[in-house]
Order: structure tokens, then sequence, then C-alpha cells
């Protein structure tokens, strides 16, 4: 695949319906579309990721991308839509490829991706599919099939999720490694290292197989990356590679809103029902000790600058909650020149915004510290207060 300014050729040749990415396409990418197209891709994985640390059940999760695929990787123009699932695949495949944690993240959510996408598609692209794969695995025969029938029967029976099987029923006798998900949940019958897989099972194979698959090609596009895209691409596609790993995909609460403005009788108020978690433990520690370390006065200073607060109520604020502890003077002579600074009053009269969630999450607080963001630095045990 290569990039270019601005031409894009726009087909490509025939494949199944989800791609296997074998190999990337001589496609011509115009270079706004190399970002966005990852920025897509990279959305869908991380909704993933975060439906799986919510506990989401399969079903739920099979919603899940369903909705999140056709609302991040849809295209305006239907014939590029494949084309952006490729293109942003092998561009993601780029950035994570460089370290080892990367690649887990990568492979897993890619390998969850494509499971779910097997699921919502029809019973002819599956099979499609399946084919495309070329399973290097045989058929049952009809006599072990019969000699095996009992045994089958009562695995089918003790799950209770699909019909009892019959003498249509096409079975695989595959290395029972290759199935650990079938094998885990005991839905497969083991005999002397094999598993017999059904045909309705068969997804689970396709799994293991895409995910071997991937993983080597990660370790691959790894070794082309050091040796030779980094240093050859390093003023062009490496700085956009290199930022998109750790690119924050929330709302952006750094720029200011010209409607908002909160006053001090109001904050109370607002800040129990509408400040964001980080913010009002902030906002409660300082109301408890009367005083915050730098890093949570600069993380809620700005924060309640780029929801409205003004520099009057700011200093009267931030003053009345810390003279009950260090003094008015005291207050006057090292804390009010931080919070007028913040506001651009101050040494290089910068109009500084609020912190990025990223820049939040990124922190690395210390003793005593209580910035940072809780789902990222806080005890399980006091997110389940």
């Amino acid at each position: 695949m290569e990039v270019f300014g601005s031409r894009r050729k726009s087909s490509v040749d025939a494949v199944p319906t989800i791609p296997l990415y074998r190999s990337a396409p001589e496609l011509e990418v115009r270079l706004e579309d190399f970002e966005l197209y990852a920025v897509s891709r990279l959305r869908v994985l991380k909704g993933i990721s975060d439906g799986l640390s919510r506990g989401k059940k399969s079903n739920e999760m099979e919603n899940l991308v369903k909705e999140l695929w056709k609302v991040n990787m849809s295209h305006p123009d239907a014939s590029e839509v494949l084309n952006k699932d490729i293109i942003s695949h092998f561009v993601l495949r780029l950035v994570y490829c460089r370290e080892e944690e990367l690649r887990k993240w990568f492979l897993s959510m890619e390998t969850t991706l494509f499971r779910y996408r097997f699921l919502n598609e029809t019973a002819d692209a599956q099979r499609a599919l399946i084919a495309e794969f070329n399973l290097p695995y045989k058929a049952v025969s009809s006599a072990e099939y019969e000699s095996l029938y009992d045994k089958l029967n009562q695995v089918f029976r003790a799950y209770s999720i699909q019909s009892l099987p019959t003498a249509y029923t096409t079975y695989y006798k595959v290395p029972f490694e290759q199935v650990p998900d079938l094998v885990a949940s005991r839905r497969v019958f083991i005999l002397k290292g094999y598993a017999y897989v059904a045909m309705n099972q068969v997804l689970s194979l396709l799994v293991t197989q895409y995910r071997s698959l991937l993983s080597k090609a990660l370790v691959l596009t790894n070794r082309k990356w050091t040796s030779m895209i980094r240093e050859q691409e390093k003023d062009r596609l490496t700085p956009i590679v290199e930022a998109l790993s750790t690119s924050y995909l929330g709302p952006d609460y750094s720029q200011p809103k010209d409607h908002a403005e909160i006053s001090l009788k109001d904050i109370n108020q607002i800040a129990k029902s509408s400040f964001p978690l980080c913010m009002r433990h902030l906002f409660d520690k300082l109301r408890e000790d009367h005083h915050l370390k730098h890093g949570g006065r600069m993380q809620l200073g700005l924060f309640l600058k780029g929801v409205g607060l003004k520099l009057d109520d700011a200093l009267a604020f931030w003053k009345s909650e810390f003279s009950r502890k260090v003094g008015a003077e005291r207050f006057d002579k090292e804390y009010a020149y931080g919070i007028r600074h913040n506001y651009g009053k101050e040494g290089k009269r910068t109009d500084y915004t609020p912190f990025s969630c990223q820049k939040i999450i990124s922190s690395t607080p210390g003793v005593g510290d209580h910035h940072g963001c809780p789902y990222r630095h806080f005890r399980s045990v006091f997110l389940t207060q």
C-alpha cells in the first residue's frame, strides 16, 4: 500500500465480504484518508474494548459491533466501503506493530471484531469466508460419526444451545488446542487429543486461524517498520503513525465555550449533578481538606475556568477554601498568582485551556495527590463506593 498526497484508485480485486488482510492492496491513498480511515477503525476497536471491559454478553457484543461498524466504517460512496475497511486495517497494523503491548491489544481487538462481524454476515457470506480459509481438516467419516454419536449427543445435551446432531451434521476432527474457547466451555467432544467440531461451531476454528495469521503479520510488519519504513517516512507518515496509538477519541473538552458561565452560588449544585468523576473527586477533596497540591489545582482550576467560572469568582472560591488552612495572607502571597496566571493575567499571559482527557489519563499522581483519571489511577474499591 502506497500513500500519496492526492489521487486514489477506487477498485480492488473481488474479495469475500470480510477480507482476511493477507497482503496490502495496490492502492493509492490520500494522506488525509490515511489518518481519517485509521481513526474511524480505531473508534470501533476502542468501542469493542470498552464493551468487553464492561462485561457485555455475547449477544450484546454482537449488536455493539454491528452498530460501531455502521456508525464509523460507512462511506458516502458504497464502492469505497471495502477500500476503507482494508486501508484502515493496514494503517492500524502499522501503528500497533511497534511494541509488544500494542500488538497484543490490536490482535485481541481485531480478533474480536472478526468474530462478531462473521456472526453478523449472511449464511452465504459465512460459507464463502469458510472456503477462503481453506481449512486443512477432513470431515469425520460416516462410520466414525456413527460410533461416536452417543458421545456427541451427550455434549450437545449438556449445554443445550444447538439442536441435537443428525445424520446430516458435518464434523471436523481438529487438534483440541486449536479450539480453546470450545474446550474451555465444554462444547466439544475430545478423544485422543482431537476435538470433534460441528459445522455450526466452525467459527472457533476460523478465529484461531485468523488470530494466527494476524499475529505473524504483525511481527513481519514490525520488522519492516524498524528496518525501513520509519526512517523513509520520518517527515510524513511516521509522526502520524506514532501519534495514532495514543490518540484520545472522546469529546473535546479543551475548547472554551462562549455560552458557558457559572457563579459561586451555583457551583456546589453543579459539581454534584454535572461534574465528571475526576473533577467531582478534586472538588470534594478541596472542600474536605481545604487544600490541593499543584497538580490538583491545575486540573480543577482550568476545568472551572473552562466551564465558565470568571477570574474574580475563581479567586474568591479558592481563597475561601485555602484560607481555612493556610490563612488569607499566605493565600494572597503564594497561590493567587497561579490562579491569575491560568486566566492569562500574569507571566506570558497565555490563555490556558482545560486539560484534555488524554492529558489527565497520562498524568502520574504522587503520594497525597488527588488529580488524574479515577478509572486509570484509583483502586477499584474507590470506584465501587
